[in-house]
């Protein structure tokens, strides 16, 4: 990585680190996991670096967002394929089923309407990315 690279790195990390904490703390409701995926989206932006020195600051911005938006979903859609394989294999560790919902309906008021509208036809009612885009999920 060139100096150029690590001084982009250090300005995005000064520049937006809190606002994201603080962001992905909303959206979570653990500070430790929100520190988590800010940290997991400075490395994507480390290893994308010549995508992102090449967008204007509001892009770069944009990105950075973008990118933990995704790694928050990806974190979400991770926790709900665990959840089922623990049901499917080794249905005694699974708790309360009540209580899952309630973590369940809890963690989805933390995301946007529209976002959680999308979540909920994916994960929940099967629908696939294709069928999701079909239905025109994006107006919803």
């Amino acid at each position: 990585m060139t100096q150029k690279q690590q001084l982009l790195i250090c300005t995005l990390m000064d520049r937006h680190s809190v606002f994201m904490v603080q962001l992905a703390y909303r959206k979570t409701g653990d500070r430790m996991l929100a520190e988590d995926l800010v940290q997991e989206t400075f490395v994507k932006a480390l290893m994308n670096t010549d995508v992102v020195e090449d967008l204007s600051s509001a892009k770069r911005r944009a990105w950075l967002f973008r990118t933990l938006k995704n790694l928050f979903f990806d974190r979400c859609r991770r926790g709900v394929l665990e959840r089922e394989y623990v049901q499917q294999w080794h249905p005694e560790y699974m708790e309360d089923q009540g209580l899952q919902e309630i973590e369940n309906a809890m963690l989805l008021q933390s995301i946007d309407p529209q976002d959680r509208v999308i979540f909920h036809l994916r994960h929940f009612d099967g629908y696939s990315a294709e069928e999701i885009r079909e239905i025109g999920a994006g107006a919803l």
